[in-house]
């Protein structure tokens, strides 16, 4: 749990910091490393590709790593699939980042590929999230297979230890005591992604201050009569 230094509200500034790495901390070094660096040709491989599943983080790494690439004043875009048309930009050292790959439309891919071979003439990194590994995106063909050659992570979940340490952390800094009860429910009954967790203390938070009561089971029983989604 050292990752877990700073605050990690749902509307907090992704930063490479304040994401829990668990078993992701070689993914979070290698990012760190590829925003640091001045140009492409310093990486220990060019381009990177990171996928997992829809709440993994996959997107928070992303945007971090282009927030971090521009402290460190390296040119960098950053895009949506959707937001890609024929072609990528060809800023020279830049750091391309494209969010969502399998949603590329058919020009788009096309783009993508181009961005591929351009990048070693033009000194181009690209940083690419997908929800499944290379071989499972419906993608062209020859876009998987260079998708297929960059350094590969897949965004390894939590699990249910480093989320009850999460929970219990953030309580303890905003001075509540969360009956372990409380913590056991939601991880058995509740969405298991780390933002829906988040959501129901802020909730906790919110209505044990408001009836003046801890945050117990009981409480968190009646909020859930009451509408409150776990």
């Amino acid at each position: 749990m050292k990752q877990l230094v700073l605050d990690i509200r749902p509307d907090a500034p992704p930063t490479l910091e304040n994401f829990v790495a668990g078993a992701n901390a070689e993914l979070v070094a290698m990012l760190s490393l590829q925003a640091s660096l001045a140009t492409a040709g310093q990486l220990p491989a060019r381009h990177l590709y990171v996928w997992g599943a829809p709440g993994s983080g996959r997107s928070h790494l992303l945007r971090a790593t282009v927030a971090m690439a521009r402290e460190h004043g390296r040119p960098t875009h950053l895009l949506a699939a959707e937001d890609v048309e024929d072609g990528l930009p060809e800023t020279a050292d830049a750091l391309v980042a494209v969010d969502d790959i399998d949603q590329l439309s058919p020009d788009a891919q096309i783009g993508l590929f181009n961005a591929f071979n351009r990048s070693r003439g033009n000194g181009q990194s690209l940083l690419l999230t997908g929800p499944v590994a290379p071989l499972g995106l419906r993608l062209r063909e020859d876009l998987r297979t260079r998708i297929g050659q960059c350094l590969i992570y897949e965004v390894q979940p939590l699990d249910d230890d480093s989320r009850a340490t999460i929970l219990a952390t953030l309580a303890e800094r905003r001075g509540l005591r969360l009956a372990d009860e409380v913590v056991d429910f939601l991880l058995r009954h509740g969405r298991r992604e780390l933002s829906s967790l988040l959501a129901v203390l802020d909730a906790l938070d919110a209505a044990s201050l408001e009836r003046k009561r801890p945050i117990t089971l009981p409480l968190l029983r009646e909020m859930m009569q009451q509408g409150l989604e776990i």
